[in-house]
């Protein structure tokens, strides 16, 4: 009869100085060149960023661009063509949810209509743009047609107080649709128009005319 026993090889690897006891299902691996399955990658530091950062969403720049639609009076002093040079997506994105939010009077269809008409109309206002030779990205436009119908999220609340004085409401809803248009209109129509400003202004005031037909209901 034939007895004994076999031990395990004690292999140890030398990592900066210290020795580390490999298993035997460790060694086997490394002995069949399958070693590679056991490394581990170091953690990138860029995978360990903030969401916000890396959905590129940046809180102090959207909120200090709604204080210049909210408050386009150049006497103000805020720096209002940022809105127009550095455009961004997700804060016009957000207005326009809220619009459509407080929109819905149990129409939920209304959601995805106001998005249509935010996207397409911003995409009608920067092919005028362009014909009338104004340089402009359909980025800026978006953006600045989005953060504009802010005053119109200003005055909802308001409107729903006055509904039943007609003629207080209709004064409310012209000044909250100038406001709108005023706001988006001086941020686009630039020097470059020159004497075809109301050919762009107009459109503009039209567009915001129909944002409020769609909370109104009119």
């Amino acid at each position: 009869d034939l007895s004994g026993s076999i031990t395990t090889p004690d292999v140890k690897l030398n990592l900066g100085g210290e020795f580390i006891k490999e298993s035997t299902a460790t060694t086997f691996l490394r002995q069949r060149g399958y070693g590679w399955l056991l490394e581990v990658e170091d953690d990138d530091p860029e995978d360990n960023k903030p969401l916000l950062e890396e959905l590129d969403i940046d809180l102090k720049d959207i909120y200090y661009k709604i204080r210049c639609v909210l408050m386009p009076m150049p006497s103000l002093g805020f720096n209002r063509q940022v809105v127009r040079d550095n455009p961004d997506f997700w804060g016009p994105l957000a207005v326009v949810l809220f619009f459509s939010m407080i929109s819905l009077y149990g129409q939920f269809k209304v959601v995805s209509w106001i998005i249509t008409i935010w996207i397409f109309g911003s995409l009608t206002i920067f092919l005028l743009a362009r014909v009338l030779g104004g340089e402009v990205a359909y980025g800026q436009v978006l953006g600045v047609i989005g953060y504009s119908l802010l005053p119109l999220i200003v005055i909802a609340p308001v409107l729903l107080v006055v509904g039943s004085f007609e003629v207080v409401s209709t004064i409310i809803k012209l000044f909250g649709v100038f406001w709108a248009a005023y706001s988006a209109a001086s941020l686009l129509v630039g020097e470059e128009f020159k004497t075809k400003k109301p050919l762009l202004i107009y459109p503009i005031f039209l567009l915001y005319i129909y944002f409020l037909s769609l909370y109104t209901g009119v």
